[in-house]
Formats: C-alpha cells, sequence, structure tokens
C-alpha cells in the first residue's frame, strides 16, 4: 500500500441525527415556498382563521354571562371548601357539612333583607331628600362662616352647580334610568343567584372529584407536584375570599358603631357602602375613610374630626393586627399588583371582579413563584 492511500483520513459519515434534521429543514422550507408560489391558497387558510377566531369571540361574548356565573359558583364553592373541610374533621359528613353552610348563609340573606336592607332604602331616600337642604344651608354654617372671602365664594360655586345639576331634567332622566336599571338588576339579580347557588352547591358537592379528574390529564410522574400546587392554590383562594368578606364584615360593623356613638347620620347605609368599599384590597379602607369623611362634615366639622380620627384608629388596627391573623395562609402580594389587580378586576367585572382579584394575583405568583421561576433556575 502507498503512502498517501497508508496516510489518508476515512472520511465521516453523516450522522443520522443531522441528516434527519437536513431533510426536515428542506421540507419547511420547501412548505414555504409552495405557500409563495400558491398565494390564494395561504390568503384564503388566513381568512379561514380570522373568521373562526370572530366566530369564536362572538360566541364567548355571548355566553359571557353564563361564564361569570360559573367563575363566580367556582370562587365561591372554593372558598366555602375550607369550612366545609373544618366540619368534616370534627366527624360531620360532607354532605351534612354543605348542608350547614349554605344553611347558615341563607339565614344571614334572611337577616339581612329584614333588619338590613329596609334601613337601607329608607336611608337612602332621606338621603336623597337631604342633599338640597343640606346645600342650602351650607352658608349658615359655622364652619362656612370661618372660611376666607376666597373660599366662601368657591364654596357658592361648587353648591350652586350641584344644584343646578340636581335640578336639571336631564340629570333627572338619568337617575329615573338608573333607577329602573336598578329595578331590572335587582329582578335578574334574584334568578342569577339561583343559578349561583346551584353551581355552588355541585361544585362544593363535587370538589375532590373534579380536582382528581384533573390530576389524572397530567402525565403520572407529575401528578402529585399538580395535586400539592392545586391544594396550595385552592387553599390559597379560599383563605383569601374568607378574609376579605370577614374583614369587610369587621370594617362595616366598625362603621355602624361609630356612626352610632357619634351621632351622624345614615349608619346602616354607610355600614352596607363601607362592606362593599372594603372589599377592595388594602386601599379600601382609606378609600371609605376620605369619603365618609367628607359626608360627615355636612353634619359638622366636629364629628368628622372624630369620625376621621376613630377610624383611622380602626384602619390601624385592622392593618396591623387583624389582616395578619385573619389573611395568614393567603399569599402575600406586593401592594402595587393589589392595587393593579383590583383596578383590572373592577374594570373588567365590577365589584365581582375586585372581590377575585386578590385569589387570582396569588395564584398567578405561586405559579411562578413555585413553577416558572425554578424551572428558570436550571437553566444554565
Amino acid at each position: 500500500m502507498s503512502e498517501d492511500g497508508a496516510g489518508a483520513a476515512p472520511v465521516p459519515a453523516v450522522q443520522p441525527d443531522r441528516a434527519a434534521e437536513d431533510a426536515a429543514s428542506h421540507r419547511r422550507l420547501a412548505g414555504v415556498l409552495t405557500a409563495i408560489d400558491r398565494p390564494m391558497v395561504s390568503a384564503f387558510a388566513a381568512t379561514l382563521g380570522v373568521l373562526g377566531a370572530l366566530v369564536i369571540g362572538s360566541a364567548i361574548g355571548q355566553i359571557s354571562t353564563i361564564i361569570v356565573y360559573i367563575v363566580l359558583a367556582l370562587f365561591l364553592s372554593l372558598g366555602l371548601d375550607p369550612i366545609v373541610r373544618m366540619l368534616e374533621r370534627r366527624g360531620i359528613k360532607r354532605g351534612g357539612a354543605i348542608a350547614i353552610v349554605f344553611g347558615a348563609f341563607a339565614l344571614l340573606m334572611v337577616a339581612f333583607l329584614v333588619f338590613v336592607l329596609p334601613s337601607v332604602l329608607a336611608q337612602i331616600g332621606q338621603l336623597v331628600e337631604t342633599i338640597p337642604e343640606a346645600l342650602a344651608g351650607v352658608p349658615q354654617s359655622a364652619w362656612f362662616q370661618s372660611l376666607t372671602p376666597d373660599g366662601q365664594a368657591f364654596v357658592i360655586d361648587c353648591a350652586a352647580e350641584l344644584s343646578a345639576w340636581i335640578a336639571d331634567p336631564a340629570t333627572l332622566a338619568v337617575i329615573g334610568g338608573g333607577v329602573l336599571a336598578v329595578g331590572a338588576g335587582i329582578v335578574g339579580g334574584i334568578s342569577a343567584s339561583f343559578i349561583v347557588v346551584a353551581l355552588t352547591l355541585y361544585f362544593l358537592a363535587s370538589l375532590d372529584a373534579m380536582k382528581r379528574a384533573m390530576y389524572s390529564l397530567a402525565p403520572a410522574r407529575r401528578r402529585s407536584r399538580l395535586a400539592d400546587m392545586t391544594e396550595r392554590i385552592t387553599g390559597s383562594v379560599g383563605s383569601a375570599l374568607i378574609g376579605s368578606v370577614i374583614l369587610s364584615s369587621l370594617n362595616a360593623a366598625a362603621v355602624l358603631v361609630l356612626h352610632l356613638v357619634i351621632g351622624l347620620p345614615f349608619p346602616a347605609l354607610m355600614a352596607v357602602v363601607a362592606f362593599v368599599i372594603t372589599l377592595i384590597p388594602l386601599f379600601g379602607s382609606v378609600i371609605f375613610w376620605v369619603l365618609a369623611s367628607a359626608i360627615a362634615l355636612f353634619s359638622s366639622p366636629g364629628q368628622a374630626l372624630a369620625f376621621a380620627l376613630a377610624y383611622l384608629v380602626y384602619i390601624q388596627l385592622e392593618s396591623y393586627v387583624l389582616s395578619p391573623r385573619i389573611m395568614n395562609r393567603a399569599v402575600s402580594i406586593p401592594a402595587a399588583l393589589v392595587l393593579i389587580g383590583a383596578m383590572v378586576g373592577g374594570a373588567l367585572a365590577g365589584v365581582l371582579g375586585v372581590l377575585v382579584a386578590l385569589p387570582v394575583m396569588a395564584s398567578i405568583l405561586l405559579i411562578i413563584r413555585e413553577i416558572v421561576v425554578p424551572q428558570q433556575d436550571l437553566k444554565t
């Protein structure tokens, strides 16, 4: 054998994986070139895709109310599930625990309709009648006399504009339409409440079965991880919902007591307003503090100052004592994200969106911290 033949290196064979990748790349390139050669086919396919998206979006829009009912019932079932589990740990079967929880809820609703709602409606009427008298009596009030001439002129101009706005026929038409809308909303709300209650009962009774069905869709090696994350998320959602309702109820009770002790008008109405506004996490109490203090000024500056100071003390008590104890199982969320979530939820679904925003943000943060961040840490 010659030296040239002996010294020649063997030609490396093409690896199968590399050859398969080259073949797949050639096929993709051929598909792209074919699509370019047939622009009508590509345009037709794109048009079908857009039309399909529009049809799906329209269908979702038509069933949006049903989706809201389902989401609300699901969140209510997650919020009531910790109470049901607590009763189960005391030896009560799940069916009996669900019956006890819904029985207590029904009693609370009946008590609200019988004892609270009539007072609230009466005080709304009193407030509407009082507004013109309060505006007319502003120049004779002591706090108005203590203002500078420029301040008095500014207050008089604002009161005159507000009175003109209230007396405007267009405003009366808007108010009348709003009353009709409220009446229609009450009728619709009654029918919707039956649907939500029925769905909540179903979800609450079959919550464990729904979780097991979801676990079975995951690969076997990931089911334990999925089960752990699901239990933590549902526990956080339930804790956040129950905690929000408890804190709002305590807030409403404190507002009712303060109005009765200080002698401010409309105690029942302001308590209900406090319950709704303080469902906004973190910032709801501050918003109501400003609003209620401003309304109390129409009674007297002294009463308004007393309420502002007393309610400020309650806000500190709620922030540093009540909230950490009640919301101890909820995932901690930065204040900026709480505000953003509350604004987005309120814009999308009103009070329901604000109530649901906190547990949704908690769930997203928990998934990011427990799944996304560890996976990113493993990448080099």
